[in-house]
């Protein structure tokens, strides 16, 4: 997240990284209170339906069932992926769909937009003093809502200060913030660094320096490289071993590739 107000970026920022660094610190601990610690605080992130970012038929009421993926998500940190989370691999939000089945934009959305609740109050608020029409008719009022307390290394209860539309409160996300399908997914990390890596592994040079590659579509078709996650999961601690670090080569493969949200996207969402 390195786009829009500086001030927000740095706070939201902040929120993501001390709220992972405490989960991931608890997946590696011994002590049994830390293992529990770690998977309440990944089972209470129930979608902020304030952002009207929901996934429904009808309406921006989306499910959330935040029990269920944060458990989910914790036995992926505490099981196969734990050797990752150690060497420092798997060490932000944005990393766990590259390695967490099902979590997807939606998901990735709730989780994110909880943890970051407050900054997001903070940008609605000062919104609000430049653009009073935001108001409407139904006005501001004060809620109480769960936010993600840094310093406090914990989830605690807010009183927070909103617009309404129809009585219902409004959180603003700043547009930069927002993709229109999700960057960093398991599928792409495979299809792109982790087949890649394999590729240069494998690589050979012929006698008047031409390098020669296994095809993709050849590597996927052997066992050993089927898609997956464990095949991802494998590759991705191989390579390290070997000095590579291929979550981060894939984060600078998407950035290169980045393409800010478009009116006409926003559009075609709100309308």
């Amino acid at each position: 997240m390195g786009l829009g107000p500086a001030k927000f970026v740095a706070a939201a920022n902040h929120c993501t990284q001390t709220f992972f660094d405490e989960v991931t610190q608890c997946a590696v601990s011994s002590n049994g209170h830390k293992q529990l610690l770690g998977l309440q605080l990944l089972q209470r992130f129930e979608e902020p339906r304030e952002t009207r970012l929901g996934m429904s038929a009808k309406g921006f009421n989306g499910h959330g069932g935040a029990e269920g993926v944060g458990q989910e998500i914790w036995d992926v940190l505490t099981g196969d992926a734990e050797a990752l989370v150690r060497i420092g691999v798997l060490k932000q939000i944005e990393d766990i769909p590259l390695f967490v089945e099902g979590v997807g934009n939606d998901i990735t959305s709730d989780l994110t937009t909880r943890v970051i609740f407050q900054p997001l109050v903070d940008f609605t608020n000062e919104m609000l003093t430049q653009f009073p029409g935001l108001t409407g008719k139904t006005g501001v009022k004060v809620f109480s809502r769960q936010v993600w307390e840094p310093k406090a290394i914990a989830w605690t209860v807010r009183q927070v200060k909103l617009p309404t539309v129809d009585g219902v409160p409004l959180l603003l996300v700043p547009r930069e913030w927002t993709r229109h399908d999700l960057t960093l997914n398991g599928g792409r990390f495979y299809d792109t660094s982790v087949l890649s890596h394999v590729q240069d592994q494998r690589s050979t040079k012929t006698k008047d320096g031409k390098v020669l590659k296994t095809s993709k579509d050849r590597l996927r078709e052997e066992e050993s490289l089927r898609r997956g996650y464990d095949t991802i999961m494998r590759i991705v601690e191989d390579a390290y071993g070997k000095n590579t670090n291929v979550v981060e080569d894939f984060k600078r493969f998407a950035r290169e590739r980045y393409k800010p949200t478009t009116d006409s996207q926003v559009k075609r969402r709100t309308t």
